[in-house]
């Protein structure tokens, strides 16, 4: 049962490295927000409006939490057993939808457009994680967890290997980047952009992060390479970047001591934990000043701020 501390500085935020230190708030705790949950994934956080939504995938809905009430209500239902989400460029939603198997944009006025359904022809798989580009281009991975079964989507066949995209919305164009990852999960650039990360969840025999170079033209990826091989019992899903270049990763499922967010420097070294009692599958910096950390762990959404920023468009 959840038991939020009482003392500072807040035992579940620990440094693995001192150079965790200086992103350590002394004042800050972990707070629980929402509970009652089946799967909470894939939240984003709306400045503007001062409110969070998320996905409970089973559940086949969004949920939305408000800033200044801790309100929460349902944003949407059905929501396609939507998984994750963020804001384009010019701050409109962006969803992957695992049972309608395609990315999606929400306009001002509430219209829904279908940004990617098909490569080559042949449907997507179930559209897991996505991220829009300083230029607008969105990418997104697409594994077969939507597909598998009739709890986070429903059963079909395979007709694309799981890869990663990119869609240029000025043209339309939807190319494959990468298929040589191992169930591609969460996604997230670098600050400068010249790095994506990509998780690969069925890696063997232990999940990893893979970091891409990015080519010039910013339109295509190098040869990708190990950056955290997470080892025994580890498990990487969702994941954000801070303006330092560190990686702040949902872990856990393998042993309850893991569970939570792991934080890794720009060279993979692990500098921190948060541990929550549940697996943390995604999460998002939000706040005025983009330095408060939402968690979608499992049942529950958790908060703590933090002493840095999330990078824009993260």
């Amino acid at each position: 049962m959840w038991q939020p501390n009482e003392r500072y500085p807040d035992a579940s935020v620990r440094v693995l490295d001192p150079t965790f230190n200086k992103y350590r708030l002394p004042l800050a705790s972990v707070e629980r927000l929402y509970t009652g949950c089946r799967w909470a994934e894939g939240p984003v956080y709306f400045g503007d409006g001062r409110y969070l939504l998320w996905s409970d995938i089973p559940n086949n809905r969004v949920l939305r939490w408000d800033e200044e009430s801790g309100n929460v209500t349902i944003f949407r239902k059905p929501s396609n057993n939507a998984n994750g989400h963020t804001r384009d460029r010019r701050g409109r939603l962006v969803a992957c939808e695992h049972d309608a198997r395609r990315v999606v944009r929400f306009e001002y006025d509430g219209a829904i457009t279908v940004l990617a359904d098909s490569y080559n022809g042949k449907p997507l798989n179930s559209p897991n994680d996505v991220v829009v580009k300083s230029d607008g281009s969105v990418w997104f991975t697409d594994p077969t967890f939507g597909i598998l079964g009739y709890y986070e989507g429903h059963k079909a066949e395979s007709e694309n290997k799981p890869a990663v995209y990119r869609l240029d919305t000025a043209t339309g164009k939807l190319t494959m980047v990468a298929d040589d990852v191992p169930g591609p999960n969460g996604l997230a650039f670098s600050p400068d952009e010249k790095k994506l990360y990509v998780v690969g969840s069925r890696a063997e025999p232990h999940r990893t992060i893979v970091s891409f170079d990015v080519t010039n033209d910013g339109t295509a990826l190098g040869k990708g390479s190990v950056l955290i091989d997470a080892g025994p019992g580890g498990s990487p899903d969702g994941f954000r970047v801070d303006v330092d270049g560190n990686l702040w990763c949902g872990w856990g499922m393998g042993s309850p001591e893991l569970d939570g967010v792991r934080i890794f420097d720009p060279t993979g070294k692990p500098i921190g934990h948060i541990d929550l009692p549940e697996r943390c599958a995604n999460l998002c910096f939000g706040g005025r000043y983009r330095n408060r950390l939402f968690m979608a762990a499992s049942h529950s959404l958790y908060a703590l701020y933090v002493n840095t920023q999330g990078v824009a468009g993260g």
